[in-house]
């Protein structure tokens, strides 16, 4: 007979009050300490070290700097790391395996749907060697969601992306100033950086988007502090992550940036913080006089497609229109798993290019119930930090949980107006933001529970003084 699993982490030495889940709770769901609703401690320390350091290669990419460590394949070194010190917590401890939430299924079955996809896919064959690349992704979502299990931890993601945005933002900013472009074309007006050499912004236009959802949890972080330097700092991070936004010249992003301005302005003229407002806004007009030339030209072409000299607006209109109508004609099933291009290529020609949009992507390669779940997805994750911004809005104790919230639900609105502009349906972007939000709705929720039913409280008394057989309390 094996043994139980309350036997095999006795024998690791582990306490039987950590070591086996209470009656009722199976061994994957989120374990509690002793009393009511009071959260567990934080998870294995080993495997967050090594998600944090997932993290930093994922965006860093040192193998690009240092080529000798190519053959080490550190992003899957680390990542692999994470998920076997999680695999030791959980069945030698009892930790949880992963944090039950609504989102947590919704990608579950999202990834099913993928898979099922490869079925009925135009290249089954290239269906099935892309579709690990979205599995990678999904284990970093589940990683975040559940490794980052405390406030501090969550403090801690959102200081590293910070500086990690540091190296992105002065790489893209000296190529502008150097003149290093993507093309020196005389017949090309505007010419454009190349990004930073890494597979999250390897161009300008994905550079803008991994900025634009770091720049909110940035700006939490600078909201939660009371020390001058700490604030100088991060404000000079926000900075430096705002001119390159623009000097990568995309469109989306200037878009982006200016819906997080409007809506951090916003919410900090309703709260009474009236002058950060108006101090956004003077610092918003100046930087107008500050950009590049011809930077205006480039965003007229967002309302006026054929003014644009260099092509990319007519011809992303052009399979937009394409993608429509496939996904019109092709409501269920769509043409399988990354095989938007080939389908695009049957609907309007063979120019091999992707449609640059995430729900025509999904609606294309996985027809409408994969566009479907990726929107319940979408609109879970907002809602679920919503729900943690109304709870913790007006506790003092939770000013930090609060201003977190907030900077996560800014990144998800940012990368569901950037999603109209990118094919990144199964990428790290926003499966990065959506791990994090389901981190913080579970870090909410064991907080929640031991603010409003602690032992001893009217409430518990309440039930506890009630008996069967009595309609009211003794």
């Amino acid at each position: 007979m094996s043994p139980s699993l309350g036997h095999v982490a006795r024998a690791a030495g582990a306490p039987p009050s950590s070591a086996t889940p209470r009656t009722g709770q199976r061994w994957w769901q989120a374990a509690r300490a002793p009393g009511a609703g009071a959260p567990a401690a934080p998870g294995s320390a080993v495997a967050f070290a090594a998600l944090m350091a997932f993290i930093i290669v994922s965006l860093i990419s040192p193998q690009t700097i240092v080529p000798a460590l190519e053959p080490f394949r550190l992003a899957l070194l680390t990542g692999a790391s994470a998920v076997v010190a999680l695999l030791r917590d959980a069945f030698l401890r009892g930790r949880p395996l992963l944090t039950p939430s609504r989102e947590t299924w919704v990608a579950a079955s999202l990834a099913v749907w993928a898979t099922v996809s490869v079925a009925f896919s135009y290249w089954p064959g290239g269906s099935a060697m892309l579709l690990p690349d979205f599995f990678k992704t999904l284990v970093a979502f589940w990683l975040l969601g559940t490794l980052v299990d405390t406030s501090g931890r969550l403090r801690s993601v959102a200081w590293v992306l910070s500086l990690l945005a540091v190296p992105l933002a002065l790489t893209g900013i000296k190529d502008f100033l150097s003149g290093v472009f993507m093309t020196e074309s005389s017949h090309v007006p505007v010419q454009r950086i190349r990004g930073y050499d890494a597979p999250l912004t390897d161009n300008p236009n994905d550079l803008a988007l991994m900025l634009n959802l770091i720049l909110p949890l940035t700006i939490a972080l600078l909201l939660t502090q009371r020390g001058r330097r700490v604030r100088v700092l991060l404000t000079g991070l926000a900075l430096i992550s705002v001119v390159a936004i623009v000097v990568t010249f995309s469109r989306a992003g200037f878009l982006t940036l200016v819906i997080t301005g409007l809506l951090y302005g916003r919410r900090l003229f309703t709260r009474g913080r009236r002058g950060w407002a108006v101090a956004l806004v003077v610092m918003a007009v100046v930087a107008a006089t500050w950009l590049p030339s011809n930077y205006l030209e480039r965003l007229g072409t967002i309302t006026n497609i054929e003014t644009d000299p260099t092509g990319s607006a007519q011809e992303r209109w052009r399979d937009t229109s394409a993608a429509t109508s496939f996904a019109l004609a092709h409501p269920i099933l769509g043409a399988g798993f990354g095989m938007n291009t080939v389908a695009l290529n049957e609907q309007r020609g063979a120019f091999w290019k992707a449609v640059h949009n995430v729900y025509l992507q999904l609606a294309v390669e996985l027809g409408l119930p994969g566009l479907i779940l990726f929107l319940l997805l979408l609109v879970g994750t907002i809602k679920s930090v919503g729900a943690v911004r109304r709870g913790t809005a007006d506790d003092p104790a939770s000013r930090d949980l609060f201003h977190l919230a907030e900077g996560l639900y800014i990144s998800l609105i940012a990368f569901a107006v950037e999603a109209l502009f990118h094919p990144v349906a199964y990428q790290l972007y926003f499966y990065y933001i959506a791990g994090l939000t389901v981190a913080l709705k579970a870090i909410y929720d064991a907080g929640s529970g031991a603010r409003t039913e602690p032992v001893g409280s009217a409430v518990a008394s309440k039930h506890a003084l009630r008996r069967p057989g009595t309609s009211k309390p003794c």
